[in-house]
């Protein structure tokens, strides 16, 4: 008889084995296939995170080499002609840059009411230089409003143009287009700033910005020229003490690090090239705790499904010893005969295939959605329970982090997509097969090995 037909009848006279066989494969393969599902359903989700938030490059001072040459704890500067060298390099999408001191209000002008508001003398606050303050994280992310007027950009790098909260423009009655004099860190330089731009900050008056310990009422934004000339040591190339790059593509920054340093050499001595991928991670959390939790969960399912698959074709292949000892008496080929077990296998496994691509994909949709939307609803209650340092204070001293701060507009993605390719079922093909192979093909080679006499007269 052939033995493919031989095959099909034993299948059918052996329904209740066929159907353990049968389901400890739907286990095996729809694990894999839920595993497989949730890591590319993930994978795409971050790189869509990793496009919309891009790649951020901050040009910041390097801790760790502060004080060591001997000159005591003072923060190193970079010159703005190196930092737009590295702004031009192909990388590099947009940049921007800042430096800050203490700027003082004239007489007749006053600070709004808020967070230690003489922390920097009477009338004193202060005042951020930028290259473009469209490109600051509070203005990227939506947390400050330009209300009114413009941006300050690298076209206004040559003049003093200010750009001040809404309700110390109101205040003192300051509008787009008025003028100020401000008097600068040593309370003798004065240069008069014209006002382009007037922006909204949602937080209280009373609140302390973290940065710089002052109200956020009272935080004033010019072009770094005009913030440098205000220093008693305004002489020779504009220095700066951070920058920030915001790259065409993630994978860019490795590049990007080495072609910085390359070019700009000793002049970033003090300084550090960190990627500040937080919004990504913060965003992602999610999704690698539900990557990782169905990848231990496939592996166990798996392997709990091969082991009991392993042993339900053990078990019928010591019950099938007789058949076995008779089908070589009358002369049967071993071969044909491994054909018939691998031709049941193969049969079941391919039903299996098809239950799992046809169930398994709905089936981790509602799962994967389900775990995601716990891992979001977690990871939001922490970053709700984060709480800033206390005024003038980084928080390190309080064992705080200061880069826990949660990042503004990048919450914790709580929905993918799950879909599947046709990679996915290479994947489950791959794995159905092998395993079904690898069940059947050992214990049946094991009997075989015996004579027919040896089968016959051993029996079960």
């Amino acid at each position: 008889m052939n033995f493919v037909k031989r095959a099909t009848l034993s299948l059918w006279s052996r329904k209740v084995r066929t159907l353990l066989t049968l389901a400890a494969f739907v286990a095996i393969t729809a694990m894999a296939l839920a595993g497989v599902l949730i890591n590319d359903a993930t994978a795409r989700a971050e790189q869509d995170a990793r496009r919309s938030v891009g790649a951020e490059v901050t040009l910041a001072m390097d801790l760790g080499s502060l004080g060591t040459g001997g000159g005591g704890f003072l923060a190193p500067r970079v010159a703005a002609a190196t930092v737009d060298q590295l702004g031009a390099l192909p990388q590099v999408r947009a940049y921007s840059y800042t430096t800050w001191d203490r700027v003082i209000l004239p007489d007749g002008h006053t600070l709004v009411e808020g967070a230690e508001v003489d922390f920097m003398g009477p009338g004193g606050t202060a005042g951020v230089g930028v290259l473009d303050s469209s490109l600051l994280p509070d203005f990227r992310s939506g947390r400050l409003d330009l209300v009114a007027g413009e941006h300050l950009t690298a076209d206004d790098a040559g003049r003093n143009h200010l750009l001040i909260e809404q309700r110390l423009a109101e205040r003192n009655g300051l509008a787009v287009g008025d003028t100020i004099t401000l008097t600068g860190n040593d309370e003798t330089t004065t240069a008069e700033f014209t006002v382009t731009g007037v922006y909204q900050d949602p937080r209280p008056a009373t609140d302390a910005e973290p940065e710089y310990g002052v109200s956020p009422a009272n935080m004033v934004y010019s072009t770094a020229g005009g913030i440098a000339a205000l220093g008693s040591e305004n002489e020779g190339p504009l220095q700066v003490g951070q920058a920030t790059f915001l790259l065409e593509d993630a994978a860019l920054l490795a590049e990007f690090q080495e072609e910085a340093e390359r070019t700009a050499g000793p002049a970033l001595d003090g300084f550090v090239l960190e990627t500040n991928d937080r919004a990504v991670q913060q965003m992602t959390g999610p999704l690698a705790s539900v990557r990782s939790v169905t990848t231990a969960a496939a592996w166990l399912g798996g392997i709990a499904g091969a082991a009991v698959l392993a042993l339900l074709v053990h078990l019928a292949v010591r019950q099938r010893r007789t058949e076995f000892g008779v089908l070589l008496a009358l002369g049967e080929r071993r071969p044909r005969i491994i054909g018939q077990q691998v031709v049941e296998t193969l049969a079941v496994a391919a039903l299996a295939f098809g239950l799992s691509a046809l169930l398994v994909p709905a089936l981790t949709e509602r799962a994967g959605a389900a775990l995601l939307d716990r891992e979001a609803a977690a990871a939001e209650r922490k970053l709700d329970a984060w709480e800033p340092p206390p005024p003038g204070s980084t928080g390190i001293d309080q064992g705080s982090d200061p880069d826990s701060r949660p990042v503004e507009n990048a919450d914790p993605i709580s929905e993918m997509t799950v879909a599947l390719a046709p990679s996915d079922l290479a994947v489950l093909g791959a794995v159905g097969l092998g395993t079904g192979l690898l069940a059947t093909a050992v214990p049946v080679a094991t009997v075989l090995r015996l004579s027919p006499r040896t089968i016959l007269t051993k029996g079960t």
